[in-house]
């Protein structure tokens, strides 16, 4: 089963909205803050070459990760997930 991360801030209105969702929908969601924690930040940019966010990290069954950025586009997938 796919284990999920959002990489998030607190002022940002597309990542509320898509916890907004992930609320609806019950699913269970890690939040991480790059403005709080250092370690997200630099993930995020490593993996991404990028620090924009709402951006959703995928974990696949064999370990492999996927990272999905744009609020609509994390919701989509999300809602066929669930």
């Amino acid at each position: 089963m796919a284990q999920f991360s959002l990489y998030r801030t607190s002022w940002c209105g597309f990542c509320a909205r898509v916890e907004r969702r992930i609320a609806d929908l019950g699913i269970e969601v890690e939040l991480r803050d790059i403005d709080t924690d250092v370690d997200a930040r630099h993930d995020l940019q490593e993996a991404t070459g990028r620090e924009t966010v709402p951006c959703l990290r995928v974990d696949d069954s064999t370990g492999a990760a996927r990272w999905l950025h744009e609020s609509a586009a994390i919701i989509e997938f999300l809602e066929e997930s669930a």
